[in-house]
């Protein structure tokens, strides 16, 4: 375990100095927005997935500020599913250059890539997806893609439910995805997360819904796909209802209960997240559940692992439900 704990703070150092070095390389970022979140219904039936509240803040804000860190400022954003509630956090996100790319017909992961194209420009990209927060080492991303000159760069977290991704002996290559080049079987998650080259960007075919896999496993085959293993910070896909209370439960972004909420004198909040402008009357028990910002828990009430999202009165006794 020591060994382990050096080897981190090793990697923690070089990947600080990486980031003095590399901040300026990569500029942009490019944020999966579009897609439906059917996982995550009926909280995606009002809000993108990327705009989902995470402790008081969008999803997307965090990838922001993660991003800002690391000198990006310009960011592409695709939409589909509500687009129109994309315009107050383009109000909200101060110092930030967001261009929204509207997909009337969902393009998919290669599609969406392919269709920011004229936008990306000549300059390496951030890919993150909407449904991922993130505390990994990024710079760490950065400066391997960097020094690889690679078209692409994943990053990968060793350890996962999907781990669909295998790499040579260096760790450095991908090898083989879903096993569908027949190389080797999977042992390592891929983030959603990676940098990409706009040449990468311009074999995509124009204009179709088409996902990028394909195009990374012809690289694998080449040789030609990079990785880097990014196992320190925190790493969670809140793709799904458990996910997203779950990371509610185990993390500390933020104040749980928003200095802005109501609580009256004689309501109970236990291990719950409340945010700006919730009102918990008198009486009404919240136990491990997250209240979106104006939610109304009425007098009374008793919510156990519920996500309170209408923005409609919420009466009576409810547990794991969606309200």
């Amino acid at each position: 375990n020591m060994l382990r704990d050096t080897q981190a703070e090793s990697r923690s150092v070089l990947a600080s100095r990486n980031h003095r070095r590399h901040s300026h390389f990569m500029h942009q970022a490019f944020i999966l927005g579009a897609g439906l979140g059917t996982r995550l219904r009926p909280l995606t039936d009002r809000l993108p997935k990327p705009l989902v509240p995470l402790f008081h803040q969008p999803i997307a804000a965090w990838t922001i500020n993660a991003c800002a860190k690391l000198g990006i400022r310009r960011f592409a954003i695709n939409t589909h599913h509500l687009p129109e509630a994309w315009d107050d956090f383009a109000t909200h996100s101060v110092g930030n250059e967001i261009t929204f790319f509207h997909e009337p017909i969902l393009l998919e992961t290669g599609g969406g890539l392919r269709n920011i194209s004229e936008w990306v420009g000549d300059s390496p990209l951030l890919v993150h997806n909407g449904d991922i927060f993130s505390t990994m080492p990024l710079d760490a991303l950065l400066a391997a893609h960097k020094a690889s000159g690679l078209p692409v760069t994943l990053a990968l977290r060793s350890q996962g439910t999907a781990a669909h991704i295998a790499l040579d002996a260096s760790g450095s290559r991908v090898i083989d995805i879903h096993k569908k080049l027949g190389r080797a079987a999977g042992t390592h998650v891929f983030s959603g997360i990676y940098c990409v080259n706009p040449e990468f960007i311009r074999q995509i075919p124009a204009n179709e819904k088409i996902s990028v896999i394909p195009f990374f496993l012809e690289l694998a085959k080449q040789n030609q796909l990079g990785a880097i293993t990014l196992d320190e910070g925190v790493w969670l896909d809140l793709g799904d209802r458990e996910s997203y209370l779950r990371a509610h439960r185990e993390l500390e972004l933020a104040p749980r209960v928003h200095p802005d909420a109501l609580i009256e004198p004689g309501a109970t909040i236990i291990d719950s997240v409340v945010g700006p402008g919730a009102m918990v009357e008198s009486g009404a028990v919240v136990r491990d559940s997250v209240v979106w910002p104006n939610a109304k828990i009425v007098r009374g009430a008793d919510l156990a692992r519920c996500i309170v999202c209408s923005g409609d009165p919420v009466a009576g006794i409810h547990s794991d439900a969606d309200l």
